[in-house]
């Protein structure tokens, strides 16, 4: 989880970083224990035990927009994973 932890690190930063990659947000959420929830074209829900964050995939770019990198760092709070 080493890699995991410098974009867990880069989420909770300020300011908020328009950089991270989404597939490295969504397999932290992932490695943290957050189930996949598949929605219609790009929607993704992420779920951990009744917490859910709702999102859109990015495209056609790779990096999370500002708003994802918020949401994520909410549920993460929120699910008790802090760096």
């Amino acid at each position: 989880m080493n890699g995991k932890q410098k974009t867990l690190a880069t989420i909770f930063r300020d300011p908020v970083s328009g950089t991270i990659e989404w597939a490295d947000m969504e397999n932290l959420l992932i490695a943290v224990g957050c189930r996949v929830i598949e929605g219609s074209g790009s929607r993704v829900r992420f779920n951990f035990e009744g917490h859910v964050a709702s999102f859109h995939r990015p495209h056609p770019a790779k990096e999370a927009k500002k708003y994802q990198v918020r949401d994520a760092r909410e549920l993460l709070a929120q699910i008790g994973v802090t760096p």
